[in-house]
């Protein structure tokens, strides 16, 4: 874990989240800016920079993202689809320096990205 990380501190309890999912490997909750009728954040519990810090030692919490992703999908829901979105980096995109996985749905999503 990392003190100084956002996403540390939700998985830690320090700062209040609304949890959707955790088990050994993954805390999942709800995004506090939503995009789609469901935006669910998927957040490994081993405090991962981003997607370009993956490797051999830690690459079993990419895994068990996913398999909580198709977990989280199927209990809300998410039945006829769902977009899963990843952002690496600053031109990425990515705000908070703690690899994680947005789970989007609940609407019928453009096929454009950007």
């Amino acid at each position: 874990m990392n003190e100084k990380c956002l996403f540390c501190k939700i998985i830690n309890g320090d700062i209040p989240s609304a949890k959707v999912y955790e088990d050994e490997y993954v805390y999942a909750f709800r995004d506090i800016n939503p995009q789609a009728p469901v935006h669910i954040l998927v957040v490994p519990k081993a405090h991962i920079g981003s997607a370009a810090e993956v490797n051999a030692e830690n690459s079993v919490y990419v895994a068990k993202c996913y398999e909580a992703i198709a977990k989280i999908a199927a209990a809300e829901g998410l039945d006829n689809g769902y977009r899963v979105i990843n952002n690496c980096g600053e031109d990425g995109g990515q705000s908070v320096m703690h690899l994680h996985f947005h789970l989007i749905g609940g609407m019928k999503l453009s096929e454009k990205i950007i």
